[in-house]
């Protein structure tokens, strides 16, 4: 089986205290869910059409459990408290074998 990952990457946060609580509720979901965090915080360089912007990659045992994990209600929680506070792109892919 492959694993899964979760990349986000943010393009704009228009509320630093929302996206705080998010993370508090984010963060232990997701272990729950068998996540580890591989990357997060502020890009260091970025090129083509890239944005210094928060970058987080979660790694996941599987693809099914990196799935059940952006559906379970614990992560619907995390999704409420954050709501429009940032812009980004949450993309859920299989690792390579």
């Amino acid at each position: 089986m492959s694993k899964g990952y979760w990349v986000t990457a943010y393009r704009k946060t228009k509320d630093p205290s929302r996206l705080a609580a998010y993370a508090q509720l984010a963060a232990p979901a997701l272990i729950a869910a068998g996540g580890r965090f591989i990357v997060r915080g502020v890009a260091e360089e970025a090129h083509e059409q890239g944005l210094k912007e928060r970058t987080v990659v979660v790694e996941f045992p599987t693809y099914e459990q990196a799935v059940t994990a952006y559906e379970s209600d614990a992560y619907k929680k995390a999704l409420e408290a954050l709501g429009d506070a940032v812009e980004r792109d949450l993309r859920i892919v299989r690792g390579a074998e």
